[in-house]
């Protein structure tokens, strides 16, 4: 009885191995290649800037404190999502997202949009005690970020960083970035950085 090429993969593990990573290889460059060339998940979308010094501490912040445990940041592009929402997220408005915080878990609701939409002072009564904005709200409060002066001291290297990997600031950025956090707090941080959310495409809301 002949046996057929199938029954020889599968009887040799040495051969099947090769031919699954080689299946594998050639799947992965398919999807991952062609995304170099596509200039909307490279390029910024127009009017996206860098983060300033202010909300790239926030966004530490936002991450430090866990906020995109509950927190998604991508908005699919399903009617229920936008109507609630606003417009659904696009890659070229993450292009200076390091690490992207799309996430997938709602406890609460997206985020990617939530900049203007409400002032700064809801958005300090809200991080404070959110039950005094939204009563059924199960957030935690983050009272302590009020009392915690921003952290000006390694804010110029972080740029500095940031900048080879094409963030694009100005020495002039750079060497301002220590003034822009003096006087400020870790609350007025994570402000700033939660009102710049999505800002850079009108939500039409």
């Amino acid at each position: 009885m002949s046996t057929t090429g199938h029954e020889k993969v599968e009887s040799n593990i040495g051969l099947m191995i090769i031919l699954v990573i080689l299946v594998i290889s050639v799947g992965g460059l398919v999807q991952i290649v062609p995304l170099f060339f596509m200039k909307h998940t490279t390029e910024a979308v127009a009017g996206l800037e860098p983060y300033n010094a202010l909300e790239l501490t926030g966004r530490d912040i936002y991450i430090r404190e866990s906020c995109n445990a509950c927190h998604s940041q991508m908005i699919r592009p399903f009617r229920a999502e936008t109507e609630r929402y606003g417009h659904y997220s696009v890659a070229g408005e993450f292009v200076y997202d390091r690490p992207f915080l799309w996430g997938s878990k709602r406890t609460g609701p997206d985020l990617h949009r939530v900049g203007g939409r409400y002032s700064d002072e809801w958005h300090r009564v809200h991080l404070m005690n959110p039950r005094d904005v939204v009563p059924a709200s199960i957030m935690p409060g983050f009272p302590w970020l009020a009392e915690s002066p921003a952290d000006a001291d390694s804010i110029r290297r972080k740029m500095e960083v940031l900048n080879m990997m094409g963030h694009g600031y100005t020495q002039e950025d750079i060497d301002n970035a220590p003034k822009q956090l003096e006087g400020k707090t870790e609350l007025d941080a994570l402000i700033a950085y939660l009102q710049n959310l999505g800002t850079s495409i009108k939500s039409g809301r």
